[in-house]
């Protein structure tokens, strides 16, 4: 988007394969890295010195090129972070333990919680080199003196970081935008199934939109389900015998297919999201959204304007909520009609870029200052 716009871009990036690559030692290098890793300060403070930068605009560090890097970049250029989770506060990225949204560390400013219960791939272990990042970058004031502007993906996303440490005042809201202005298939000629894309983990709620499934019966319309991840085979067992499609890991552009085509999207999610892609994509294809009502997700979808709000954890809730809207041809329609409003009025290119352009601006204003 910004080349396109005339904007020079340099990117730079380090890719967690070289850690897989690498075996046990690797996975050791990148706990080591995840705090603070004094070769990517070095290479970037290179790159920032020979490309002389107005803005760097940081979208992830973990784990190898580490927060260390904006203290490298100092006041050579403005310092831009978007929030895609909440792992500067939280080691496990995803307010989650057991099944269950849980905010401890960031309610109590302290990453004990996260190693105390092993929130990071359910080991202490592996949730020690995040928690040390944590700890490390709340005592330098990494997130309040070396970063000049945050954007969080929601307003939900800013209080709770807000609330957690980041401060308030540099915290700007700018969501995911879909690129383009893709055409809308005529309600009439699209299929008549719902799809879930995404990975099949716990905190998804994939499972309980099977349970609701199950619960309307072999009448239900056909559920696509299009990802993969480590509940597939006992998600498999669920589906059989009612009316599912598991399309596995598909292309980008086969899932904005199968998303265009659908008639409804289901985000069954049991976790504090960020503003998750699917969503963009089904607004830019006028395609209405049934989404749990827990963090950002009520405030994306609105109830009866782009799509259905739904309790989390409650099955029940869901098929309800999915089965009054489907039963209702006329509504659905009306409510694809306001899902695409959405996408024109919040998540198109044109809109977003103006709203970057703002952040930008204000990060260089605050270095300036």
């Amino acid at each position: 988007m910004l080349q396109a716009r005339g904007h020079e871009v340099e990117i730079f990036t380090r890719h967690s394969d070289d850690i897989r690559a690498k075996a046990a030692w690797g996975t050791m290098q990148g706990a080591l890295a995840t705090p603070w890793n004094p070769w990517m300060t070095h290479a970037i403070k290179r790159t920032v010195e020979c490309f002389r930068p107005d803005v760097v605009h940081v979208h992830n560090t973990f784990p190898l090129i580490s927060p260390g890097i904006f203290q490298a970049v100092g006041q050579r250029a403005a310092r831009v972070l978007t929030l895609h989770n909440y792992r500067l506060f939280c080691p496990a990225a995803i307010p989650m333990r057991r099944g269950k949204v849980c905010t401890a560390c960031l309610d109590k400013r302290s990453s004990w919680p996260a190693l105390q219960h092993g929130c990071y791939r359910s080991s202490r272990m592996a949730t020690l080199p995040l928690a040390l990042s944590v700890g490390l970058h709340r005592v330098l004031g990494t997130w309040k003196n070396q970063v000049d502007a945050f954007i969080a993906l929601s307003d939900f996303q800013r209080r709770l970081m807000s609330e957690s440490g980041v401060p308030a005042a540099k915290v700007h809201i700018k969501p995911n935008f879909y690129p383009g202005m893709p055409p809308v298939i005529p309600w009439r000629e699209r299929a008549s199934y719902v799809i879930f894309a995404g990975r099949l983990t716990a905190e998804k709620g994939i499972a309980s939109l099977l349970r609701a499934w199950q619960m309307w019966g072999k009448d239900a319309p056909e559920l696509r389900v299009v990802g993969d991840g480590e509940l597939m085979p006992a998600l498999a067992r669920m589906a059989s015998g009612f009316p599912v499609r598991f399309l596995g890991q598909v292309t980008r552009e086969e899932t904005d297919a199968q998303i265009a085509r659908s008639r409804l999207l289901i985000l069954p999610s049991e976790c504090l999201e960020g503003f998750p892609m699917v969503v963009r994509e089904a607004f830019a294809f006028g395609t209405p959204v049934a989404v749990s009502d827990i963090g950002p997700l009520p405030s994306i979808v609105q109830d009866g304007v782009s799509g259905v709000v739904f309790q989390p954890w409650d099955a029940e809730s869901l098929f309800h909520k999915v089965r009054s809207v489907w039963d209702t041809p006329s509504e659905l329609e009306r409510l694809g009609t306001g899902a695409r409003a959405e996408f024109e009025a919040h998540y198109n290119e044109d809109t977003n870029y103006d709203m970057l352009m703002e952040v930008y601006a204000a990060a260089l204003a605050r270095r300036m200052a």
